[in-house]
């Protein structure tokens, strides 16, 4: 379409890119190349001469415009791309992901919504994996909050929420995967990379680094990134008061803690061309943190009127507190001559070890009802996984394909806890447990993609053997034998170019990691805690409807969606006088409708609005407790951003959570919201360096995140308060070198293993 302007100007508006096809954002910019190439031709024939004015090529932006004297040629690169199994964010069509880390990224992703204290939830739930490059990566998997956190966005190319895993994945135990696309493209030459750091007001400061470089036929990558948590911003206050009751008294406890430490996070990538129809692939990657825990209580235990029962102080730290988490995978992928056929073996290593030391002392002690001092609680968890992985891809003919694969996990879990009492005549409880957990797998994919329509239909079948071992003997040996059938089927239609509807039914199976199946148990003055060895696995079962509209202007998406279980793991919590306990079960029966919307507006070139909403109506049952449970949340995030002169973006965002969102069957949280405002501006040539300031939350100091507890046989409310780490300014700077558009290459298929809750292999 072609409009006059003033000083005689002629805007050329380009369709935008269709992000309902599958053509990738590349091949857009190859349709702007070639308009580009007749805009210039079109000035010549009006002018006879064209001669820059000014030039602006931004590949990573939501906005690419190149300006010539006599034309000016404008695009939206679109930020949302649907296909019949995935939803993707183009995070380099984002200017906040040349400073902002991955985490920060997320809150704009459709269906991932971040809680009040960083955890994350995808389809309005914990249910879930995190895939790196299509495929799973359990380090990043077990502490996402924090290694997201030290990730640089801008050594992202986008992030998909994979909303129906087919047969291949479903029975791992996710209604949704997080797929992390790190940059990428077939050739380079050089080096590559970026460099990102930030600090912050609270003594917080962030480190990042990705580089890749080609040798031959070899690629290979490293991503690193470090975080420092000081003891500033980790301070938090709590205040919680407890009702039992049976008895009618009430436990007030004060607390006050933090936790300074830091964390490292390192991804190894390396691919090998044998020839043009095989291919080599490995990595090494993973986490290691270590945090210095410290604070402290005072507990108060009062009767129906008020008056004190009995009262003391404890102060607690954890001299010898790390986790670790490490995962090695190697994949050789052979294709035939026959178009998109191809064999993908597969081979991953997942290893995880946590060690912690907790010494705690009780003092100003009045009337109180134990015949301890304190405590010593040493606890080592280990856990290692082997996966073996086949699969095979045969096209049928045009618009059908099939899929086959096997697969065979061996998992094990142990874990050694011993708590020392002091001065009660040297008691010292000690607790041995080793779990195994075999599965074996086969699944059949069928898809179909042709004209408007595009469809996918799966079956999988999986066998499990889970056992556990006292090798203390204290208690005998278990074993269980399941075995499950998992369907999943979705067809997608497009409407016309801009509207698309899809219809998805998924089944997912969850199984209980080492933290639930550990019966060791650990007591404290008013509290024991231990685990359930003979927990089974859960199955859900999900209804999906999509809508979709992508315009030059506006984005839009809707997804009305019903899911159901009704043996699901969940919390059991009960009291023996004034003493709380609290265990796991199958006891969840619940059904959950959403609507997930998305909305991205540009109603002028220079400014962009975009929402992210999820409304949730949960019904549970507690088939324990004989409890029920109904309650409705609406969580959003929102943000507007706005180009200034000199090259300056301002951007103010908003998120948080209305209505009561369910904690477990007992209690809920209440509404809380959080808001920041941010500027920045890039420099050097392809703004290389981009420089940003934040300003999180100036008018009000403290965050709050309170609770009520309902039902049950103890009832009340808390009210968890980060004194300082609310407020404060943050300073960012990025600085990319070389063209950083590449990434190891992949093979298409991998090993996922999505399936454990509850243990230190899914730390969630």
């Amino acid at each position: 379409m072609l409009a006059m302007t003033p000083k005689n100007k002629i805007i050329i508006m380009m369709k935008p890119i269709n992000s309902l096809t599958n053509v990738s954002s590349w091949s857009g910019f190859d349709e702007m190349s070639r308009l580009l190439s007749f805009a210039v031709l079109f000035t010549f024939s009006l002018t006879g001469r064209a001669q820059t004015d000014s030039t602006m090529v931004r590949n990573d932006s939501v906005t690419w415009n190149k300006s010539l004297e006599g034309v000016t040629v404008t695009a939206q690169r679109q930020l949302i791309r649907q296909d019949i199994d995935r939803i993707g964010y183009d995070v380099q069509a984002d200017e906040d992901s040349k400073t902002e880390n991955v985490l920060d990224m997320l809150r704009k992703v459709p269906m991932v919504t971040i809680d009040g204290e960083d955890n994350i939830l995808v389809k309005g739930n914990s249910n879930y994996k995190i895939y790196k490059n299509g495929h799973h990566d359990p380090s990043l998997s077990k502490n996402a909050r924090e290694i997201l956190k030290a990730m640089p966005a801008s050594a992202v190319k986008r992030i998909e929420v994979i909303t129906d895993p087919g047969a291949r994945e479903d029975a791992e135990g996710v209604n949704a995967i997080l797929n992390i696309v790190m940059m990428d493209t077939k050739k380079m030459a050089g080096v590559t990379g970026s460099l990102t750091g930030s600090y912050n007001s609270l003594q917080y400061p962030s480190l990042g680094a990705y580089l890749a470089t080609q040798l031959g036929k070899a690629i290979l990558s490293v991503d690193y990134g470090y975080n420092y948590m000081s003891k500033k911003a980790t301070t938090t206050n709590g205040h919680v008061e407890r009702t039992f009751v049976s008895t009618g008294n009430t436990e007030v406890v004060d607390s006050r803690g933090t936790n300074p430490g830091y964390v490292h996070y390192v991804d190894v990538n390396a691919s090998y061309d044998i020839d043009t129809l095989n291919l080599l692939s490995a990595s090494f990657g993973g986490y290691f943190y270590k945090v210095d825990v410290q604070g402290g209580s005072d507990v108060t235990m009062c009767d129906r009127g008020g008056n004190p029962l009995y009262h003391y102080a404890d102060d607690y730290w954890m001299p010898d507190y790390y986790h670790h988490s490490w995962n090695g995978r190697l994949d050789y992928e052979h294709k035939t001559h026959r178009k998109d056929e191809k064999f993908t073996l597969s081979y991953m290593l997942a290893l995880t070890r946590q060690h912690s030391e907790q010494e705690t002392n009780y003092v100003d002690a009045l009337d109180i009802p134990f015949n301890y001092t304190g405590f010593l609680l040493n606890s080592r968890e280990h856990f290692t996984e082997h996966t073996f992985q086949a699969d095979y891809v045969r096209p049928l003919w045009e618009g059908h394909k099939f899929e086959i694969g096997t697969k065979y996990i061996f998992r094990q879990n142990s874990s050694d806890n011993a708590q020392h009492f002091y001065d009660a005549a040297s008691t010292t409880t000690s607790d041995l447990f080793d779990h195994t957990t075999q599965i074996a797998a086969a699944y059949a994919d069928y898809i179909y993609h042709k004209g408007k329509w595009a469809a996918r239909a799966g079956l999988r079948y999986e066998y499990s053997h889970m056992k556990g071992h006292y090798p203390d003997g204290k208690t005998a040996d278990f074993g269980k034998h399941l075995s499950d059938w998992v369907p999943q089927a979705s067809v997608k239609y497009q409407v016309d170019d801009r509207q698309s509807l899809k219809l998805a039914y998924t089944t997912s199976i969850t199984r209980p990691g080492i933290t639930y199946l550990n019966p060791a148990v650990y007591s404290y003055p008013a509290s024991v805690q231990f685990g359930n060895a003979h927990l089974e696995s859960a199955r859900e079962q999900s209804i999906l409807l999509t809508y979709m509209y992508v315009g030059q202007r506006l984005t839009l998406q809707l997804v009305p969606q019903f899911h159901f279980y009704h043996n699901a793991l969940g919390s059991i919590v009960y009291a023996e006088g004034d003493t709380r306990y609290s265990t796991y079960g199958n006891v969840l029966k619940q059904h959950r409708f959403q609507m997930e919307g998305y909305v991205q507006w540009k109603p002028f070139n220079a400014t962009t609005f975009v929402a992210n909403i999820t409304l949730t109506d949960n019904h549970a049952n507690h088939t324990a407790a004989q409890l029920k449970q109904h309650l409705t949340s609406m969580y959003y995030y929102a943000y507007l951003s706005q180009k200034l002169p000199w090259k300056l973006t301002a951007t103010a965002y908003t998120y948080g959570e209305v209505g009561h969102s369910p904690m477990n069957i007992y209690a809920y949280g209440r509404p809380w919201m959080r808001y920041a405002f941010t500027l920045q501006r890039s420099f050097l040539s392809n703004d290389r360096l981009t420089v940003r300031l934040m300003a999180n939350a100036p008018f009000h100091k403290n965050l709050h995140y309170k609770t009520c507890t309902t039902q049950g046989d103890i009832i009340g409310w808390g009210d968890n308060i980060n004194t300082q780490n609310n407020q404060f300014f943050r300073l960012s700077v990025s600085y990319r070198f070389g063209k950083l558009k590449t990434s190891v290459k992949k093979t298409e298929t991998t090993i996922e293993n999505s399936d454990v809750v509850g243990g230190i292999s899914k730390g969630k």
